[in-house]
């Protein structure tokens, strides 16, 4: 599948953070995949806590760059309080501050069906070329 996207949109991978640098490695990596897999899509990363850049600087950026629309997407297995209540309150306030840009909060990651079905596959043991069968 091959998404078109509006040239002023972009995309915010959002995690917890950590004080273990090597925590945000599987994030950076998932950003950097979607730039190989959509070069003309802006993508970034921001963290909550422990880790930078937070969400704030991140917007700030990317509004720097002339994208009206951010799509959220939070890199949670689950849903906990800091999805359910930390994520909308800041991006509450991202929209009050930034009246000019639509911010698009999707629901957690591991709240998709795919990625159940790949964790379920990944926890049986099978291969990414059988997972694409």
């Amino acid at each position: 599948m091959n998404p078109s996207f509006d040239s002023g949109t972009g995309v915010v991978l959002f995690a917890h953070g950590s004080r273990d640098p090597l925590w945000r490695l599987p994030i950076d990596a998932v950003a950097l995949h979607m730039g190989s897999q959509w070069p003309n899509l802006p993508v970034a990363v921001a963290f909550l806590e422990l880790t930078q850049p937070d969400l704030p600087s991140t917007i700030e950026q990317m509004m720097k760059q002339g994208l009206s629309h951010v799509r959220i997407v939070p890199m949670f297995l689950g849903v906990g309080r800091h999805a359910r209540e930390d994520l909308p309150e800041i991006v509450s306030g991202l929209t009050e501050a930034y009246p000019q840009m639509r911010f698009e909060l999707v629901p957690a990651i591991g709240e998709h069906p795919a990625m159940t079905s790949l964790m379920a596959h990944i926890a049986a043991g099978q291969t990414l070329s059988q997972i694409d069968k």
